[in-house]
């Protein structure tokens, strides 16, 4: 079993109640209401700024030189693509640049970016990447589940967009790449007595990601 898998068996109950949360079953069935998935774009906007610094701690923390290079090709990616995509989804939806640029931060948003910049302030890459995978690697996996479902990148579920580009192939490759790079740290510097720490760190990422969805749906419910 390969690193990750024994993270997710580890934290299985964090991992479900993040991976199927009611948000992203109101994704697949197109139930979510449009105050809910707004209020999502524009954290989540905020959440790939806080996600960029992550990145850029990354370089500062790689011990070697290919692990630089990949944590900066994980930092291009933000700013130069995803943040890109982003704001045109967003103005898909009625919000500009502006509605992005002005939005508060919410409570979840930092909770869960301050947790991952701290794991990795304090640790090494290893800690700061599995703080990070939850989201880069969960969401691959959560709309690849959603996109399995009827009608769900059907032109006729408002939400088609957000599924069909995460459970792209470019978009899937970006997570690939990121478990092999993670599993390819554990395999250099996990000992049997690091693995719970981690394991400690990863359900807690977890957890903070769910509460990010939890923040989506109590916003459509208001």
């Amino acid at each position: 079993m390969s690193f990750f898998e024994r993270l997710k068996t580890e934290a299985s109950v964090e991992w479900r109640a993040y991976t199927e949360h009611p948000f992203t079953e109101g994704l697949a069935d197109g139930s979510l209401t449009e105050a809910a998935f707004r209020h999502y774009l524009v954290q989540d906007y905020l959440f790939l700024i806080e996600f960029a610094r992550a990145y850029a701690l990354a370089v500062y923390k790689s011990p070697r030189l290919a692990d630089m290079r990949e944590a900066a090709a994980g930092l291009s990616a933000i700013l130069d693509v995803e943040m890109n995509l982003h704001v045109k989804l967003c103005a898909g939806w009625g919000l500009s640049p502006d509605d992005l640029e002005r939005a508060p931060p919410a409570v979840e948003m930092l909770a869960y970016t301050r947790y991952v910049l701290d794991a990795g302030m304090r640790g090494d890459l290893l800690a700061l990447k599995v703080a990070l995978a939850p989201c880069v690697i969960g969401y691959a996996e959560i709309a690849t589940r959603l996109a399995s479902k009827p009608n769900a990148v059907a032109a006729t579920n408002p939400y088609h967009v957000w599924i069909a580009e995460y459970a792209g192939a470019p978009y899937q490759e970006v997570a690939a790449n990121a478990r092999t790079h993670l599993d390819g740290l554990a395999d250099r510097y996990v000992t049997p007595a690091r693995e719970a720490e981690l394991i400690a760190i990863f359900k807690e990422a977890t957890r903070l990601e769910a509460d990010f969805w939890e923040m989506g749906w109590r916003a459509g419910q208001r």
